[in-house]
């Protein structure tokens, strides 16, 4: 098993996890571009938002503004980020959305 995420969810890489159910998982980014940003992930693997069904991606949003108001980032506003491809940014070849916010926070990111 070469993928990080995949790793991560096997417990194999430590990370430190905000949300977890069944079929997510999201954690803190090792490199975080924003004040808050966290990596939500499906702990079944798709290469990228192409390869998933819908419901998986649906779960994630969902997720996703759960954890917004639980860090107290969804009154001022946030970003739902999920980059495809290598000409799309994806640097890991795992489904993954960045929730990114907080004050100054800059776009693009990095």
């Amino acid at each position: 098993m070469n993928c990080l995420f995949c790793r991560i969810i096997a417990g194999e890489i430590p990370s430190n996890k905000v949300y977890e159910d069944d079929d997510i998982l999201a954690f803190r980014d090792i490199d975080p571009q924003a004040p808050t940003h966290i990596l939500i992930i499906p702990k079944k693997h798709y290469d990228s938002v192409i390869d998933a069904p819908a419901e998986v991606v649906g779960k994630m949003s969902e997720i996703a503004k759960k954890i917004a108001k639980d860090k107290g980032i969804d009154a001022n506003g946030f970003r739902m980020v999920i980059n495809t491809g290598e000409d799309g940014g994806q640097s890991v070849k795992h489904l993954h959305m960045h929730l990114l916010g907080g004050r100054s926070m800059e776009w693009p990111p990095g």
